[in-house]
């Protein structure tokens, strides 16, 4: 059975002004996800499905959908606020949606074969899809617990104009198993050195070729049930309950199945440099680099 891929498109990329999703980066007007769609399907992927906000369902079908639909089958899912466990309700003045692990969630009654995760706004090189497209189609029939994520050196995936977001990872280098990720909401270059701000408020120097999780991930469907029983954990902690930003990360899921022994993750190691525009100022230099793979023959001038 081939791999789906899962593509999260909630957000708005509030950092970047607008439905990056949907921003022509490439010379024939391309978008990010073009890329990501075309390099699947070359690695063996064969159904796409996005998860979206609902209100932009129409605008989504007409200038997406709508593209891929004859080259690969295409599914939607929703997320939104108030999609939780039966027994809770949404927090009094809570606005931010819930996080990347919710919107996974919500993949659950269309995906039931291998799937991969990502952002549909990043792009990560044809490498990577290969290397997943691999783990996920080789799994045996029925395989439970054993994922995998695309490991990049963090050196790799930093922004010229501010913090990004990043799942700092440990792993044992011997098994290539991930023993830990951490979500690290603030990651830049600091005086030469890569450095994060942690729960204490310090920054943390860090070597340049630490792996880190750019939210590419590999999962089989049992991922599902461990995330609906998790989630209840994670609403029912006061702390999660009084910060109305608090968010139900993918890297916090797979830290707590590591650490309780319920799966493995394989860090699987990939020649691809991850790139993306978290801020305005990065779009120039994405075109530019779109630009050249299009005129290195990376890519054809009509992909889809």
């Amino acid at each position: 059975m081939k791999p789906t891929l899962f593509l999260l498109a909630a957000g708005m990329g509030s950092r970047y002004g607008g439905l990056k999703q949907l921003d022509t980066l490439g010379p024939h007007g391309e978008t990010i996800m073009d890329y990501s769609i075309y390099d699947a399907i070359k690695a063996g992927f064969g159904k796409i499905v996005w998860v979206i906000r609902k209100d932009f369902e129409e605008q989504f079908r007409a200038q997406v959908l709508a593209k891929y639909e004859g080259h690969v089958p295409c599914e939607l899912c929703f997320q939104s606020l108030d999609a939780l466990p039966e027994g809770f309700s949404v927090p009094a003045g809570r606005e931010k949606p819930w996080g990347t692990n919710h919107a996974v969630l919500m993949g659950k009654d269309i995906i039931k074969e291998p799937f991969a995760v990502l952002n549909c706004d990043d792009f990560y090189d044809r490498d990577a899809f290969m290397v997943m497209g691999k783990f996920l189609s080789e799994l045996p029939e029925g395989s439970k617990g054993k994922y995998a994520m695309v490991g990049f050196r963090v050196n790799n995936t930093l922004s010229d104009s501010g913090t990004v977001s990043r799942g700092i990872c440990e792993n044992d280098e011997q098994t290539h198993l991930l023993t830990s990720v951490v979500e690290r909401t603030k990651v830049e270059r600091r005086d030469g050195v890569v450095q994060y701000l942690d729960e204490d408020g310090q920054w943390v120097s860090i070597p340049d070729t630490t792996p880190v999780s750019m939210n590419f991930w590999g999962f089989t469907p049992d991922y599902f049930a461990h995330s609906e029983e998790y989630f209840k954990t994670f609403l029912s902690d006061p702390k999660n309950q009084e910060n109305l930003k608090s968010e139900f990360f993918i890297p916090l899921m797979i830290d707590h199945l590591i650490k309780t022994g319920q799966a493995t993750c394989e860090v699987l190691d990939t020649t691809s440099k991850w790139f993306g525009v978290t801020y305005p100022e990065d779009r120039p230099g994405v075109v530019e680099k779109f630009a050249k793979l299009a005129e290195e023959g990376q890519y054809p001038e009509k992909m889809f």
